[in-house]
Parts: structure tokens; C-alpha cells; sequence
């Protein structure tokens, strides 16, 4: 395809993006007041393990409860309209494939999105951790108060953080399918490769211990490495074909 048709279907596979993304907004504008309990709990933990009292987060500006009813709403539809948003995405790279590897498409779009899900749930029992750890380094004397737009900002990033991270094995397999990348390739660039996750890891994480950043850089390298053994799978089918 010519380079004006391809900017084409990738306007076209934006907006089919953008509009599964606003409709998954307003599912989670209707169901914040059920979710914000659930995204809450890990502070809430925290505070109870280290003061023994109720949690509560405040606001300090007018709008602060609507942008973060907005904000939080923005990442569940994003959730939410992960399907459609990750089809879209396979559909752009199909015409570089071939009739059987365009076959993956279901398994493509259902494991983007189990992937997003286990990438949050593991953000879920990390994050209480960071803050047990980021509310003790002030001392018995400093009584954090964390405002509502301050803690969902951080536990909303987080999350996304973390299930992008889960996703890097598709991308990986995406781009050897496409034949952008092959198992010789990735082997080659392994130490920078690492180097970059643990740089990486360490702009997600909100600590500084090590412990905390291993349990991102961890994965990541895990999935890197998983992604060779896929490619090489793949690529020797390809040549069985042949």
C-alpha cells in the first residue's frame, strides 16, 4: 500500500480506537463510586498497618472531585475498550502477515487484554508495599494526608504502568510476525534491552528500594526472555512452511 493509504487506515483504526475509548469513559463514569473503594483499599491498608485508624483522602481545590472522577473514569475505559482498541491495533499490522498468522487475531486481542489485567492486579499488591514504605520514611511525627487527586494520579499510573509493562511480549511477537524483529535480533540486544527495563523500572517505581524495583524490572526481563523462545518458535515454523 502507498504511504497516503496507510496514513488512511491508520486515521480510520484511530478513530474506531477513540470512540471504543469514550464509550469505555462513560461505563466508568457511571460505576466510579463502586471502583473508588476498590482503588482506595491498598491506601487504606497502608494506614491501618502503620497508624491502626480509618483512611480518608480530601480534597484541596473545588473541581479536584470531578477531575478525579474524570481522570479514574479515562483508565476504565481504557480498560474497557481495551478489545476494541487492541483489535484495531492487529488489524493495522494483518496486511504484513500472512493467512495463517492473521488467524491469531482472537487469541491476539483476548490475551492483550488478560495481559492488561494481570499487569494491573500485579500493580494492586505491589503499590500497597511502595506506600508502606513511602509513609514510613517520614517519621512517627509527619501524619500523611494524601489528597484524593495526588493518590489516585499515582495509583491510576501505576496501574497503567504495570499493565504495559504485562504487554511487552505481545508487542515483541507483533513485531517478529511483522518480520520487524526476529529471536537472532533480540538475543543481540539483550544487555541494553535489560539495561533500559531496569532504567525503566526505575522511573515506574515510587520507591527506591531494590526490592520494589525488581518486581518490575523482574517481569519485564522474564517477558523478554519468553519472547525469544516465542520468536524462535514462530520463525521455525515459518521455514518448516517454506
Amino acid at each position: 500500500m502507498p504511504l497516503v493509504e496507510h496514513l488512511a487506515e491508520l486515521r480510520q483504526r484511530l478513530i474506531r480506537a477513540l470512540i471504543a475509548l469514550g464509550l469505555g469513559t462513560i461505563v466508568g463514569y457511571a460505576v466510579f463510586p463502586w471502583v473508588l473503594d476498590l482503588l482506595i483499599a491498598p491506601y487504606c491498608s497502608a494506614v491501618v498497618d502503620l497508624r491502626g485508624e480509618d483512611c480518608t483522602l480530601v480534597a484541596l481545590r473545588p473541581l479536584e472531585p470531578f477531575s478525579v472522577r474524570l481522570r479514574t473514569s479515562l483508565v476504565i475505559g481504557l480498560f474497557v475498550g481495551g478489545p476494541v482498541i487492541f483489535y484495531q491495533l492487529w488489524r493495522f499490522v494483518t496486511p504484513g502477515l500472512t493467512t495463517t498468522e492473521r488467524r491469531y487475531a482472537l487469541p491476539f486481542v483476548v490475551l492483550s487484554q488478560v495481559m492488561f489485567a494481570a499487569g494491573i492486579a500485579f500493580a494492586y499488591l505491589v503499590i500497597p508495599q511502595g506506600l508502606r514504605i513511602l509513609l514510613f520514611l517520614g517519621g512517627p511525627r509527619i501524619e500523611a494526608l494524601l489528597a484524593a487527586d495526588e493518590y489516585l494520579s499515582f495509583f491510576l499510573a501505576m496501574s497503567v504502568a504495570f499493565g504495559l509493562v504485562f504487554e511487552l511480549p505481545l508487542v515483541l511477537i507483533s513485531l517478529v510476525l511483522a518480520g520487524v524483529a526476529s529471536s537472532t535480533w533480540m538475543r543481540r540486544v539483550r544487555p541494553y534491552a535489560v539495561v533500559v527495563m531496569f532504567i525503566a523500572a526505575a522511573f515506574i517505581t515510587p520507591t527506591v528500594d531494590a526490592f520494589t524495583l525488581l518486581l518490575v524490572a523482574g517481569p519485564m526481563w522474564i517477558f523478554y526472555e519468553l519472547s525469544i523462545i516465542a520468536a524462535r518458535l514462530i520463525e521455525r515454523r515459518r521455514r518448516a512452511r517454506r
